[in-house]
């Protein structure tokens, strides 16, 4: 049972940044997925893929599991680059390509 301690990224679908500050522990999968011979669905019987636990700081996680004696992987987080953009860019004389509706 293997720890990855790492930030979750931004969520694709919104712009905002919420449940990002926080530090995430998700374990690894003990036993590979099997498929249900019923209904062909995959499943597994694994618990611990369904817990997640977060934390405020990297310390406080790791020290969780080296209290609980999980071994664990730190994962850094990357910091995005955001570009500064202008709405009045959209009608410069700079810009490579005409504007039109």
């Amino acid at each position: 049972m293997t720890a990855r301690i790492f930030k979750p990224a931004k969520n694709a679908m919104q712009s905002g940044k919420a449940k990002t500050r926080e530090w995430q522990i998700d374990f690894e999968p003990e036993q590979p997925p099997a498929i249900e011979p019923l209904m062909g669905w995959t499943s597994s019987g694994d618990m611990k893929q369904q817990i997640t636990l977060r934390f405020e700081t990297k310390e406080e996680a790791v020290a969780y599991c080296e209290h609980k004696g999980i071994p664990y992987q730190v994962i850094e987080p990357k910091e995005s680059v955001r570009r500064q953009v202008a709405y009045a860019d959209n009608f410069a004389f700079r810009r490579g390509e005409p504007w039109t509706h």
